[in-house]
């Protein structure tokens, strides 16, 4: 009997510590009427963003502020009575909402032992947990309970179904991991979203946009404004992040969406009284220009648009554009230009195939256009937001296809930025294990296990200015490997080193056409290109009161793809100064100039027709093969051969000398066939220039 009493006093004790759920009731709280009105007055209060906020969710659209608001004013009442189901549930889904998970848990948990029954969205959200926590057959259990249990689960069958999937789909992708590292970067990330990582090609720049505190006013929800960083890796890590230079950032939400191929041009949105807009920006010497709103047909009133990306021909942009008129939450789009002279943009159209029934996101395509990043909600996503890849297939793009575990997780994956050999990529995550919010990962590839399935040239980047080989990704992607080279340098003055603004041509030495024209920047003298391989190209640097400078090389088909870097020394006009004609070619052992040569040639023409009294001696030269009589006659016919092309294109003789110097001025030992071909070579020398 003594015992019996014992166990009896134990489990009395044992049942009087469970947590009772305790309703908002003035019964319940007789001693502080005045707290308790208070209470039920921020209840309802909260209820009026929370539902609001609840609508917008299964609407796929976007929250804004209702789960800030509403969270707000819950934590008024939960001071109040902490011991009520349905608060504690409402405070939980707030969190969750908010992507503050750690707290939701334990509030919804806490609901879950007042009461289940609290409310028929509990068992959703508890499954949300789970899917996070990669308890997958228990989200699968908890959904299934939500379907069987709310009366109302029809309505929701888009969701239960999709989050189904994503358990499904998680399964399949975390038993087969890619052979990847994804590890957080912290020099560049803070407590707050730091989010779009945006490469420069040669994997030396990165922009990003960070909410982290700032000289600005916080918003209503207590939140700085996003405003745009630059960082520049320097021995293997980034450097401090420091504001974008130029008039780019304001007191509003600025976020770069990518950069141009070449560096010189920047899309961005910003946000103003939830109004989201695309801008374009363009590199002016050291800084950005001020931002331009796209036109309407990009940037329109009647929407909000976002995440914009240039195409591989830079005539067409796609970004992302809330769609009023459907459920879908945000779609994928493009705008073709009209012109380019004016850069007006035609109407947009729905990329359907890349399009789902949630939210998507950032895109980026590829320099050769084949390959499209896709962020989505929906498609085969293993939850939230995942990156896909979907290919450029006979004038059309192929369905999304998941890009695969560890890159993407449970939480939110989205805006890949790969280097140009898919060794590395950047992307943005709120995973475990950040310094809060959104932060940058770095992806890090093993190597090649599997059959390489993905040409990642996207931005043009080696990762830590290295060229690396490719690697596998998920065998069920083929997407055929073309193989490019990034030309990048410096135009700089040969004798004072300071950075010079120039004209830069580049030339297919087979049809002599010019295939790219652009500019190094005048503060920097930078300049990057990239070029398919399998040709022989020419490359002409032109400046104001400067000789021109050229250089020329040959990629071979099938071969890697390479960094070629150059720091071009360009020499004033000036009496003295002599230059090389590198992409001059003559027949073996003749003078018969090849046509290879008539673009070189051209623009000397236009040297001499730019500066008219500059008169120039063409010198031959050759290397140490054969005798020297054979040598100085054959160097003094060449001269006089490129002397007679000029003499064609209009130039006066009496501006025009020729003087073959056989292999008595090498530039270079004769030892080798290297320096033999450097010996090989025709110049031009400024005599006068008055």
């Amino acid at each position: 009997m003594k015992f019996l009493f014992k166990l009896f006093i134990v489990l009395s004790f044992h049942f009087g510590l469970k947590a009772q759920n305790v309703d908002f009731k003035s019964s319940n709280f007789k001693t502080d009427k005045e707290g308790f009105k208070k209470a039920e007055a921020a209840i309802e209060q909260g209820n009026v963003y929370f539902d609001k906020g609840t609508k917008l969710l299964f609407e796929v659209k976007d929250v804004k502020g209702n789960f800030h608001f509403a969270l707000k004013s819950y934590e008024i009442a939960q001071a109040f009575n902490p011991s009520n189901a349905l608060l504690n549930f409402k405070i939980g889904a707030c969190y969750f909402n908010n992507l503050n998970y750690d707290k939701a848990l334990t509030f919804l948990l806490k609901a879950k032992e007042l009461d289940p029954n609290c409310d028929p969205f509990l068992n959703y959200y508890l499954g949300r947990m789970s899917q996070l926590e990669g308890k997958l057959e228990e989200a699968l259990s908890y959904y299934t309970k939500f379907t069987v249990e709310y009366k109302k689960a029809t309505e929701f069958t888009k969701f239960i179904d999709q989050r189904k999937k994503e358990c499904e789909n998680a399964k399949k992708l975390m038993t087969s991991p890619l052979r990847v590292w994804v590890d957080n970067v912290p020099e560049l990330n803070s407590d707050k979203d730091d989010i779009t990582p945006t490469i420069s090609v040669d994997g030396g720049d990165m922009l990003f946009s960070s909410k982290r505190k700032n000289e600005h006013l916080m918003d209503s929800i207590g939140e700085y404004d996003f405003e745009i960083y630059s960082s520049t890796m320097e021995k293997g890590n980034w450097s401090a992040p420091k504001k974008l230079i130029g008039d780019i950032n304001t007191n509003v939400d600025d976020v770069v969406n990518t950069i141009s191929y070449d560096g010189t041009m920047l899309l961005m949105h910003r946000s103003v009284n939830n109004q989201s807009d695309i801008f374009e920006s363009k590199l002016l010497g050291a800084n950005w220009s001020t931002p331009e709103k796209m036109n309407a047909n990009i940037s329109n009133p009647k929407y909000n648009d976002r995440f914009a990306c240039y195409n591989h021909t830079g005539y067409k942009i796609y970004f992302i554009r809330d769609n009023e008129e459907a459920e879908n939450g945000y779609q994928a789009v493009y705008s073709g230009m009209e012109s380019k002279l004016r850069r007006d943009y035609a109407t947009t159209t729905f990329l359907d195939v890349l399009n789902s029934k949630f939210n998507e996101g950032p895109m980026y395509i590829t320099i050769k256009g084949d390959v499209l990043y896709l962020a989505s909600q929906g498609h085969g996503s293993m939850g939230g937001y995942d990156i896909f890849i979907s290919k450029f297939v006979q004038g059309q793009w192929t369905a999304p296809v998941n890009l695969g575990y560890p890159i993407n997780s449970p939480y939110d994956d989205f805006f890949y930025s790969p280097t140009v050999n898919g060794k590395f990529a950047y992307i943005t995550s709120n995973r475990p294990g950040g310094a809060g919010g959104y932060d940058i990962y770095k992806v890090t590839y093993w190597g090649a296990d599997k059959t390489p399935i993905v040409s990642t040239e996207d931005f043009l980047i080696s990762s830590v200015l290295q060229p690396v080989n490719d690697n596998a990704i998920e065998s069920k992607v083929d997407v055929t490997r073309k193989f490019l080279t990034v030309f990048k340098g410096n135009t700089i003055d040969l004798l004072n080193s300071q950075p010079v603004g120039a004209t830069i041509e580049i030339t297919d030495n087979a049809t002599g056409k010019v295939i790219e024209t652009f500019k190094s920047n005048s503060a920097t003298g930078k300049f990057i290109i990239t070029l398919p391989s399998g040709k022989n190209y020419g490359i002409a640097v032109k400046a104001e009161n400067y000789l021109f400078h050229s250089e020329n090389f040959d990629l071979p088909d099938g071969g890697e793809d390479n960094i070629v870097s150059k720091t071009i020394q360009l020499k004033n006009v000036a009496v003295g100064n002599t230059i090389t004609l590198t992409n001059i070619f003559f027949d073996l052992g003749k003078a018969t100039l090849r046509m290879e040569s008539n673009a070189e040639l051209d623009r000397l023409v236009k040297l001499l027709n730019d500066a008219p009294k500059l008169k120039i001696e063409i010198a031959g030269h050759t290397d140490n093969t054969g005798s020297a009589a054979m040598n100085e006659n054959l160097s003094q016919q060449r001269a006089i051969a490129v002397v007679a092309y000029l003499l064609s294109k209009g130039i006066n003789s009496t501006r025009l000398t020729a003087k073959g110097y056989g292999s008595k001025r090498p530039i270079a030992s004769n030892e080798t066939e290297v320096g033999r071909q450097q010996n090989r070579r025709t110049e031009f020398k400024i005599t006068s220039n008055s």
